[in-house]
This record gives C-alpha cells, structure tokens and sequence, in this order.
C-alpha cells in the first residue's frame, strides 16, 4: 500500500476515536440518560471537553479534503516525496492540533493548523502540477 494511503487510514483512524474523551466527559457530568438523550438543559462539559468536541469537528471538516486530495493523487498515480512526506506531516499536525485546541494551547493549536493547510496545498500542488 501507497504511504499516503496509510496515512490517509491513519488520519481517518485518529479522526474516528477523538469522540471517545469527550463522551466520557459528556457521560460523566449529565449522567448516561442524558448523554444518550436529548435533554432541555444538558449540563455543560468541561472545558477542556467542549474544546476538543470543536477541535473533532474541525478535524472532521479538514478530512474531507484530505481524502479527496489523497485519492486523487492515487487515482492520477501522483505519489513522490513531497506527497508522502505532505501526508506524515499532515497527521502528526492534526493530532497535534487536536491536543493543542483541547489543552487550550493557542499558538501550537494556530501553527498545527495551518501546518495541516500546507500540507494539503502541496498535495493540491502535486496533483495539479502533473
């Protein structure tokens, strides 16, 4: 298997269990009824919590470019260094991201970001340049 395809499960696996602490935070303050329901007044999460609820849907948001960007590279048969090494960069600043955001770290979670950003821009690069 194509590297940026590994990382491509590999990102989609990071983003798959962020949900995981938060829900525990979720099930821990309301109570398993109304983390499973719909209450009219749901208790807040913690902090640390809500943010990484945000910081897992904006991973979610960011991994729909990512998996086009990735397959269509490999649809073209674009892959050398660049999109490989776009793709390793790319998962260490997402989870970096995710920590940072649910940490409440500000300029990490900024600069993981746009790390991440660049990385798709030079995957949209590559596949362009062909």
């Amino acid at each position: 298997m194509k590297l940026e395809l590994v990382y491509l499960v590999l990102v989609t696996t990071l983003t798959a269990v962020m949900w995981i602490p938060y829900v525990l935070n979720m099930i821990l303050v309301r109570g398993i009824a109304d983390a499973v329901g719909y209450p009219d007044n749901p208790k807040p999460l913690a902090p640390w919590a809500a943010r990484m609820k945000a910081a897992h849907a904006n991973a979610v948001e960011n991994l729909v470019l990512f998996a086009a960007l990735i397959l269509s590279a490999h649809a073209l048969d674009v892959g050398n260094s660049a999109t490989a090494t776009a793709c390793m960069v790319y998962f260490w600043a997402r989870f970096v991201h995710w920590l940072a955001y649910s940490l409440a770290v500000p300029w990490v979670r900024t600069i993981a970001f746009v790390t991440g950003f660049g990385c798709q821009i030079t995957l949209a690069w590559q596949i362009l340049a062909r």
